[in-house]
């Protein structure tokens, strides 16, 4: 964990100076030859499937039949994690959601994009083809460089059991405040927490609309009062949670065997869960909600870096969009993939939330620059990640 915590501080503090460092990017490549053999990505559960759970979600045999790449998967429970892992230098690729990409372009972990060599990259949807979390003007040159390639978005969903809740919660207050559910219990010791940092933007995000009078328009940028009433919340939801997971199979088994009934999820375990036949469904309440937009990135020092190209193509496949949706919950970065999908069918991309786009506060990095007329008073990632640890810990 104190490597952890180092790491992130070291990260947080280079994105916050706004170091351009002086070692090297990294080449970009203007060419795709023969594969190297093997392909090593660090990916979020579910992200990368070869029909081990279920047959029909399988879209890593074909790749490794057309290429001669072996794929070799590292799944990782938090960005921290995929930050962590991504600095120790053995990885081709990861999956990273918007709250790790900066730190990775600004810590120097990332090569930039060649797009040209991606045939596929016309199709990516408009929305993302620009995007702030992989797209950056890193060496100030006037022309922002590719530094990801869209894989797949989404919201972050309250997941909560029917057999508690008849209808659908319509707040987050369900695992922020103390309250008597249903059957006739209180909700303490029966709700969960992300465990990661940036859950802090979830808080947030409730605050925006309970407590108007903080001031807050980006759950994101914080200033020190807007954040100490969030970390206030924060502690007394800390009496409330049973369990703070990372852990995707730890929580279904929560949720199945261990009396769970609420929580801030992924729709992956709902849908795991769904599949398994428990009273659950999931539901975005009033306030809104968090998300992810998730980029597949390249290690500045890629060991195979044309069977990632080879993959960073094959992973705009409109199947394998499609077939990545129904399974994951999400919505996929090429439109086409919502149209003819069999397991998404037609109506998937409309049901995981395609219009949502703009209603969704999508992870992002904490920086001191609060984004507005306040200036560098907001408060880093740095501290967001202290201070949430010191939470989980009940100090």
């Amino acid at each position: 964990m104190r490597k952890l915590i180092v790491l992130v501080l070291a990260l947080s503090a280079v994105m916050l100076l706004g170091v351009n460092a002086a070692v090297a990017q990294g080449s970009m490549k203007t060419e795709v030859g023969d594969g190297e053999g093997a392909l090593d990505i660090i990916a979020w559960a579910g992200y990368i499937e070869r029909g081990d759970t279920d047959p029909n979600y399988d879209w890593v045999t074909d790749y490794e039949a057309e290429t001669g790449c072996t794929v070799n998967v590292k799944v990782a429970a938090t960005s921290d994690e995929m930050v962590s892992l991504m600095n120790e230098g053995v990885f081709d690729l990861v999956t990273a959601s918007g709250d790790a990409s900066l730190r990775l372009v600004y810590g120097d972990r990332l090569q930039p994009i060649n797009i040209d060599l991606i045939p596929s990259w016309s199709t990516v949807d408009d929305r993302l083809k620009e995007a702030p979390w992989h797209t950056v003007d890193k060496d100030g040159d006037g022309t922002a460089e590719h530094y990801g390639v869209p894989y797949q978005w989404g919201s972050n969903v309250l997941m909560y059991n029917t057999d508690i809740f008849p209808e659908a919660p319509t707040s987050w207050n369900v695992v922020f405040e103390e309250q008597t559910l249903s059957d006739g219990e209180s909700n303490k010791g029966r709700v969960q927490a992300y465990d990661g940092p940036i859950y802090i933007a979830d808080a947030a995000l409730y605050l925006m609309a309970k407590n108007p009078e903080l001031g807050i328009t980006d759950p994101y940028e914080l200033d020190q009062a807007q954040f100490d009433a969030v970390l206030e919340l924060l502690r007394t939801q800390r009496e409330l949670v049973a369990r703070y997971w990372h852990d995707v199979t730890a929580q279904v088994t929560d949720f199945t065997s261990e009396g769970m009934v609420a929580s801030g999820s992924w729709p992956y375990q709902v849908n795991v869960l769904q599949f398994d036949g428990q009273p659950i469904a999931s539901t975005i309440p009033e306030e809104g909600a968090t998300g992810w937009a998730d980029s597949t990135m390249m290690h500045v020092d890629a060991p195979h870096p044309n069977c990632a190209y080879k993959w960073l193509e094959h992973s705009l496949n409109p199947k394998l969009q499609g077939d990545l949706a129904s399974w994951f919950g999400s919505v996929p970065s090429v439109p086409a993939a919502c149209e003819g999908n069999e397991l998404l069918t037609e109506e998937g991309c409309a049901i995981n939330g395609f219009e949502n786009f703009e209603k969704i506060h999508f992870w992002k990095t904490p920086i001191a620059a609060c984004g507005d007329d306040r200036g560098d008073v907001c408060l880093p990632y740095s501290e967001w990640a202290t201070q949430y640890i010191a939470i989980i810990g009940g100090r």
